[in-house]
């Protein structure tokens, strides 16, 4: 089966959110979206939609092709198949058949993902020959990396169509609208690591086996494990083992979860005895487990969302030390800089691990309304004001590329 058409109008209506002024050059795009036929089939007049995948290397040159029929250096692409299940899957498709690369030497951008850097429309000759009226093309062109392993692929230029296959540098790029967006783009920041592979003819988010869903639901329902109690004496808990001196960390996880170019938080309820009413990101507290286990369990039990752990990839983490009065409320019988159990300096330093998740399952849900209230995506360019401090510094650090910040801490 050929791309959906609500996959189609999902990919191009989230673009057109990205960029508004490009609905007038989108218009016919945009009205055979409207219409009854197919837009990513060929004979689909007076346009139709093609895919093009666009590679950059470590140093930073794009792949071109040399097209048989208009002679130009252009990204690989191509049109869509009735065997392609998306969009990205005809551009990954198209990538191979022209030059030989596999989507496994590829990974998927962290600026981008599976979304397009670029819808570009293209005016074509009419072919005679064809019986191709002349026409246009919407091109949707996808962006990619070369995998460290992969720095120089051997190329093999499928002859009948194009005629060589060359590394050009970003600048050389034949779009004036693609080479400004490159340019704009910060290509050379953090890399997700996703082979593009597992992406090509299925939906970006695939779902898991149940088997992995009824082991989350038996966990959450039989094996919870007990936190230790940071708040006993030095003999026990978790002070029994701390060397002198030391201070023993929390540790936190944290989800970071984009879709479409937006970040899932959640509304902390107004009661909630820290940053009541705040928007924070999906989190919880290390039991007696690794990270990546609790940040599935939290999930989970949180927003009913199943991850595996398998595609959860650190993307940031934060040495966080509250400031005085900040992000948590005295509670009754508490003075100002004092931690439970009496102990003086505030609460216990943290080390808050933020989570990329590759893919996962389900719809995020409101399982704790006592904890959150609401769940919402935002754009990382627009986040609200009533954030707490340090998951706006660390969802900004993503975007920079960045993988540490400290907060709080004297300097």
């Amino acid at each position: 089966m050929p791309p959906s058409l609500s996959h189609v109008r999902d990919l191009v209506t989230a673009y057109l959110a990205e960029h508004p002024d490009e609905h007038p050059a989108l218009s016919g795009l945009l009205n055979s979206l409207d219409a009854d036929g197919d837009p990513t089939h060929r004979s689909t007049l007076p346009g139709h939609i093609t895919c093009s995948a666009v590679v950059i290397d470590r140093a930073r040159r794009v792949l071109h092709v040399r097209h048989n029929a208009s002679g130009l250096l252009l990204p690989p692409g191509g049109h869509v198949e009735t065997s392609d299940a998306s969009l990205l899957a005809a551009a990954l498709r198209e990538l191979e058949e022209e030059t030989g690369l596999p989507a496994s030497a590829l990974v998927l951008t962290s600026r981008f993902g599976d979304r397009p850097i670029d819808i570009g429309v293209h005016d074509i000759d009419a072919r005679p020959s064809k019986a191709e009226p002349a026409h246009q093309h919407y091109d949707v062109c996808f962006v990619f990396r070369l995998t460290d392993d992969a720095s120089s692929p051997a190329l093999a230029p499928q002859t009948e169509e194009v005629s060589e296959a060359v590394w050009l540098s970003s600048g050389e790029v034949h779009s004036p609208a693609l080479r400004a967006k490159l340019a704009r783009s910060g290509r050379d920041g953090t890399i997700v690591p996703v082979n593009a592979g597992a992406v090509a003819g299925r939906r970006p988010f695939l779902p898991m086996e149940a088997s992995t869903r009824d082991l989350l639901a038996q966990h959450a329902a039989e094996h919870a494990v007990p936190a230790a109690d940071l708040t006993a004496g030095p003999e026990t808990g978790a002070h029994a083992a701390a060397p002198p001196g030391t201070v023993p960390h929390i540790v936190g996880v944290h989800l970071y979860l984009e879709h479409d170019g937006r970040i899932l938080l959640g509304r902390r309820h107004p009661d909630s005895a820290y940053a009541g009413g705040s928007w924070h990101a999906l989190a919880g507290h290390c039991e007696r487990e690794s990270a990546t286990a609790c940040l599935v369990r939290e999930a989970y039990e949180e927003a009913g969302l199943v991850i595996d752990r398998e595609d959860l990839e650190l993307v940031h983490t934060v040495h966080l030390v509250d400031r005085p009065g900040e992000g948590s409320r005295e509670r009754p019988g508490e003075r100002p800089g004092e931690r439970p159990g009496g102990r003086p300096g505030g609460r216990p330093p943290r080390i808050q691990l933020f989570f990329r998740a590759g893919r996962w399952e389900g719809t995020p849900e409101l399982r704790e309304p006592d904890k959150c209230c609401a769940w919402q995506w935002w754009s990382p360019g627009d986040l609200p004001e009533a954030i707490v401090p340090y998951t706006r510094a660390a969802i900004e650090g993503v975007q920079a590329g960045r993988p540490y910040t400290e907060w709080g801490w004297a300097r």
